[in-house]
């Protein structure tokens, strides 16, 4: 799965805000010139009302670059993401507890986990090294946190220096470590040429090891202007030799593994006071990861030629022999052999000389898994080659509690569906039991509680074990008033439909499968009309379902189109009004057959429809406010004064027409929330309001005579997730500070069918799902709908491509054909998917440099990995056998991710 939670710039940008948190204050009573009149409210109550927060089962969705096992206590282990905090494992549940959600808005990088150490001298001691960017994305330095009971609360010690737990190299580590002998000592590594640091008073203050000789050198793209690819990785782990020290005195012998790929190890044999590189080391790598297994006294790295976690050509693993000072090549296979790195390791503690390491990068046709229990001299893998392209598995994998994993994929051999995974930089054996192994992917955490069968030449059985584990980041939430009662636009994997909060949804949205659902909207008046836009590599980034999101069709799409947008719903279904990017808004009746671009509204512009008038669609670019009453084919700027900084949202209110709240803007200029009543002709400015960010309606109190509204926002001097039944003249904060995930800002939307329900997106830690003590008013679920549809099906625009397919060879009952894909556009193709529909009865029966699905006559071919990049007027080929009872007609027509080619 190609998985990676990328750099959010806008979003950050929006974010940088002033202000620590307070819970007390009155109401902003403030009126600035560029603002629009102040409505007059607002009355708050901090946490009048008492909610209870749990996540929207979907179980994992993100990157686990760490699994920390403590040493000393069986069952306590801790796992670490790159943007959604930190977790303890729960083992009477069988499932993981979220530590950070603590992490409020101004602060929200801490949510980032660089590093984790738990203490093995004292169990209940757990540290976690806290940043998400190094650059100016992050406004805040990072910090090193600190809990003496097991992550239930924290103190923090900030940092002169940023930390990078969603940067590139963030799955090597672990930066963070404790002396397994005086456990007042830590170390922690830093990225951006800050070296090595040091604590002496179990992590309330720290200082530089300035006798540490080197800070690295590596970077993942020094063209980088922006501070992330560019970034110094700096010093990436930390090892300790507990044999070289007894309780209560310092460890002597100390390992660090530094980014530099000619001098990636350094030791010190005198508690930290002098350090000096290794003799004979391995060059021209990256060592990252560094365990020692204090049994043997050897060493092991796992190296790359990359930082990872998701590049990596080539790769080997080494060993080190503390006591002669001997290095040794273990790898399992040959470098030339390897277009993957090493990343992951563990040695089993009960078992000397067993261990088990990982190729992190192998995209296709799958990760890989080594295992050796003589030192490295000798490997077996999880899977091998019987005859390709078949493989033989040593081990069985059961998705069944998270079905999703296999990503609705029916792959050609020897690519699986679901796969073993990808990004596996964490693998740990479980130091007190042989048989349990865990290892964490781009999309979930794996593990197995029957390892050793590998050994006995049975097979092991490895099960997702993720519960709890929510990482997803949302863009976007709708919550129909019948059917399913929470649809998402997620990051990553797309987005889901929740017919049962607590449980895991059986598939994300597929036909089109996109890597991120940037929006979705359905039709008021007929919930069963869906439409979502996302981003990919290619078209189509858009999809439509009329059987309020079970099924989706892939519709056609605007010339230009490079990425999802902002996408509406005629309150009827009767039309859609989009703005992608790379093309300006555009409209369409329909499913979208053809698009026509509308007028009056400029590119980018985020688009919203009236929820009660079919032709009436709204749009806000850079303070001003957009209408257009006739589907979307013509728009009038209407209001101004608006919002231009930051990020703006706004919803229109059900089930009236022109009833309009907008929140959004940036604390360097208007900031806060608004409504108009006139279809956006002007709009008033609630006072006690004093951000805002994002915009929802739920469900009405009993006796209320407007719905309910929630809002992420700052009111009386508190940033919270807030909720008002009087068209905002009061509001109540409904979530506490021990609930606020970070970033709250990008949707949150109430339940139209029960009172208080509300559903809010975090960056990192899924969709949060707020249930009211107060059952004023409560609402029934009627249960998923039905409003069933059909899909019209839809002519695909013209793609940047040349297709030339040859049958090579003929016999009887078979053939053999050859493809070549020619880009003929003038920007590269990363990643290609083709499509045809064979005539007749036409099967492919083996294919090579490519992998294929075929669904009838219907097939989809896509790239092999190493030849998804191709260059303008450069080509990729591939080629296959089928059976046939006809001659083997060669297709007629051809399209690269559903829009046509030429045909050669």
């Amino acid at each position: 799965m190609r998985l990676s939670a990328r750099p959010i710039a806008a979003l950050v940008a929006a974010l940088a805000l002033t202000a620590g948190l307070s819970i007390t204050g009155t109401p902003a009573v403030a009126r600035s010139d560029d603002r629009a009149a102040a409505a007059e409210a607002s009355d708050v109550s901090i946490a009048a009302d008492t909610y209870t927060w749990k996540n929207a089962r979907i179980d994992g969705g993100g990157f686990v670059p760490g699994i920390v096992f403590n040493r000393s206590e069986k069952n306590l282990a801790y796992a670490r993401t790159d943007i959604g905090g930190a977790y303890r494992w729960d083992q009477a549940g069988k499932r993981w507890t979220p530590l950070l959600d603590w992490v409020d808005w101004d602060r929200w990088g801490w949510s980032g986990v660089v590093s984790l150490a738990s203490d093995t001298a004292e169990p209940d001691n757990v540290y976690a090294a806290v940043g998400t960017y190094t650059n100016s994305w992050d406004p805040t330095n990072g910090a090193v946190l600190r809990s003496s009971d097991r992550g239930a609360s924290w103190k923090a010690a900030t940092l002169p220096f940023k930390l990078g737990g969603n940067m590139p190299g963030r799955g090597m580590g672990e930066r963070l470590a404790v002396d397994p002998n005086k456990n007042s000592v830590l170390y922690l590594g830093a990225p951006s040429g800050n070296g090595l640091w040091r604590s002496t008073d179990s992590g309330a203050t720290w200082s530089e090891v300035t006798a540490f000789p080197n800070p690295g050198n590596y970077a993942q793209d020094p063209s980088d202007t922006s501070g992330y690819g560019n970034d110094n990785q700096g010093i990436v782990w930390v090892t300790f030799d507990e044999r070289s020290g007894s309780a209560g005195s310092t460890t002597q012998d100390i390992y660090v593994g530094v980014a530099d790929k000619e001098n990636t190890v350094y030791r010190s044999t005198d508690g930290g006071s002098t350090w000096s590189r290794i003799a004979g080391q391995p060059t021209g790598y990256l060592a990252h990861k560094g365990v020692l297994d204090s049994s043997t006294g050897h060493l092991y790295l796992t190296l790359s030629d990359t930082g990872g976690p998701y590049d990596g050509a080539k790769g080997r693993i080494w060993r080190y022999d503390t006591e002669s000072g001997a290095w040794t090549d273990v790898s399992p296979v040959a470098e030339a052999d390897t277009y993957y790195g090493f990343g992951g390791i563990s040695v089993d503690r009960q078992k000397p000389g067993t261990l088990m390491a990982t190729a992190y990068s192998s995209w296709w046709p799958d990760t890989q898994i080594f295992r050796s229990t003589d030192s490295g001299a000798t490997w077996t893998q999880a899977w091998d080659y019987s005859s390709y392209p078949n493989r033989s598995n040593r081990y069985t994998l059961d998705v069944s509690s998270v079905p999703w994993l296999s990503w609705g994929a029916n792959p050609a051999p020897p690519e699986t569906a679901p796969k073993l995974g990808w990004m596996t930089e964490s693998l740990e054996i479980d130091p007190f039991d042989s048989d349990r192994m865990m290892y964490g992917t781009g999309a979930t955490v794996y593990g197995t509680e029957d390892l050793t069968s590998w050994d006995s030449g049975g097979t092991f059985t490895i099960t997702p074990m993720v519960k709890g584990l929510e990482e997803t980041a949302v863009n976007d939430l709708a919550s129909p008033p019948s059917g399913a009662p929470l649809l998402s636009a997620l990051g990553d994997i797309g987005g889901f439909r929740h017919t049962d909060l607590d449980a895991v949804p059986a598939m994300m949205f597929t036909s089109p499968n996109l890597d991120s659902t940037t929006s979705l909207d359905f039709a008021e008046a007929s919930p069963g009309t869906v439409v979502r836009v996302g981003n990919a590599d290619a078209a189509p980034h858009i999809g439509f379902s009329t059987d309020n999101g079970a099924n989706w069709f892939q519709g056609s799409e605007p010339s230009g189109v490079t990425g999802g947008g902002t996408v509406a719903a005629a309150a009827d279904g009767s039309g859609f009004v989009w703005s992608p990017e790379g093309a300006g808004v555009h409209h369409t009746t329909g499913y979208g057959t053809s698009w026509t671009a509308s007028t009056g509204i400029p590119a980018g512009a985020t688009v919203e429809s009236d929820r009660k008038n079919p032709k009436k669609f709204y749009g806000f670019s850079a303070g001003t406010f957009y209408v257009s009453t006739d589907g979307g084919a013509t728009f009038t700027a209407k209001a101004t004064g608006l919002p231009a900084e930051g990020n703006v949202r706004f919803k229109a209110l059900p089930g009236t027409e022109g009833d309009i709240w907008l929140a959004g803007g940036a604390p360097t200029g208007a900031y806060g929330l608004w409504r108009s009543t006139d279809s956006g002709a002007s709009f008033t400015r609630f006072s006690g309001v004093e951000q805002a960010d994002s915009v929802g309606f739920g469900k009405a109190a009993s006796g209320a005579s407007y719905q309910t509204v929630f809002v992420s926002a700052k009111i009386g001097g508190v940033r919270g997730i807030f909720r008002s039944t009087d068209a905002g003249a009061g509001w109540t904060r409904i979530n506490d500070d021990a609930h606020q995930w970070a970033w709250t800002g990008a949707a949150i939307t109430g339940d139209p069918r029960v009172y208080g329900r509300v559903y809010v997106s975090t960056n990192g830690r899924g969709i949060q799902v707020g249930e009211s003590s107060d059952t004023d008013g409560p609402g029934t679920d009627p249960g998923p709908g039905t409003d069933p549809g059909t899909d019209p099906g839809e002519p695909p625009a013209d793609a940047d491509c040349s297709v030339t397919y040859t049958v090579t060879n003929r016999w009887s009952g078979g053939f053999q054909a050859e493809v070549k894909l020619t880009n003929t556009g003038t920007a590269a193709y990363d990643g290609w998917k083709l499509g045809w529909t064979f005539p007749g009865d036409q099967r492919i029966g083996q294919i090579w440099n490519a992998s294929h699905q075929q669904t009838g006559a219907k097939v989809t071919v896509t790239d092999a990995g190493w030849n998804g990049m191709v260059a303008p007027g450069s080509s990729a080929a591939f080629g296959f056998t089928g059976t046939t009872t006809g001659d083997g007609t060669a297709p007629g027509a051809f399209t690269l991710g559903g829009e046509a080619c030429a045909v050669g």
